[in-house]
């Protein structure tokens, strides 16, 4: 196998308890994210990693009913879970994505992963400069397996990447970097608000069975409603990593 696609999800969110499992029209988001990225044509393989907590359970058999493998690991050690779960299939690169990002657009999960092999790298990943919920990232199995045994830091292990970015002069790093700056965009799911706005997105685009969208009509769709993205522009960026990154200490 190529390129595996390990999707991270729990229902024990701190900030949004079981927001994966949360509905629209019907059809929870974690539901959402797997139909978008099953459109992928770089993707070999999709799975879930959640833990093996029983909170997790409707998660599992919901995946599992629509033809997905699932994999259960650690809660907190996101990197072990990660490594374990693609150990099972040993693929040449692991595609990073996570639940809180249903409405992630293949077509620029397909751009990254081409790129990545194009550029031979240890790590590509979309820059900050695309909106927050199109977050995407490529890193060989090699990567991941040393990640996993060298990375002792809580934020490491927590962060699954996050020994790349400590360690940048170790790997070769490709950052994809978006033509127009659309950080304002704010599409991921961690916080009540940010519910609310991609709810509205997914009811305007998809009452029509079928309908396919991307983030060029998300953007259309923000633009002429200013209202809607303005319910959850108050919150910070990657606000859980930066409350990780200054609690910090070792734990291997």
């Amino acid at each position: 196998m190529k390129v595996l696609t390990i999707i991270q999800a729990r229902m024990l969110s701190s900030r949004l308890p079981g927001k994966v499992m949360k509905t629209v029209l019907g059809k929870p988001l974690i539901g959402y994210m797997l139909e978008r990225l099953a459109r992928c044509q770089a993707m070999d393989k999709i799975v879930l990693a959640t833990s093996v907590d029983p909170s997790n359970d409707p998660l599992c058999a919901y995946v599992q009913s629509l033809g997905y493998e699932v994999f259960r690991g650690a809660e907190e050690d996101v990197l072990e879970r990660y490594y374990m779960a693609a150990r099972q299939y040993r693929p040449g690169a692991v595609v990073r994505m996570t639940g809180d990002c249903p409405l992630a657009d293949p077509r620029l999960c397909d751009r990254l992963i081409k790129a990545f092999f194009e550029q031979k790298a240890d790590q590509a990943y979309l820059h900050s400069s695309f909106a927050e919920g199109l977050d995407c990232e490529i890193f060989t199995y090699d990567v991941l397996e040393k990640m996993y045994r060298e990375a002792d830091l809580q934020s490491e292990r927590e962060h699954v990447s996050q020994y790349i970015a400590n360690h940048k002069d170790v790997f070769k790093i490709y950052k994809l970097m978006n033509e127009q700056d659309h950080s304002r965009y704010r599409i991921v799911v961690d916080e009540p608000e940010d519910f609310e706005v991609v709810k509205a997105i997914i009811e305007h685009f998809c009452r029509k069975p079928g309908g396919m969208f991307y983030f060029e009509d998300i953007k259309k769709f923000l633009d002429e409603r200013p209202e809607i993205m303005a319910w959850n522009s108050q919150i910070i960026r990657n606000e859980g990593l930066l409350k990780s990154l200054a609690s910090d200490k070792k734990v291997r």
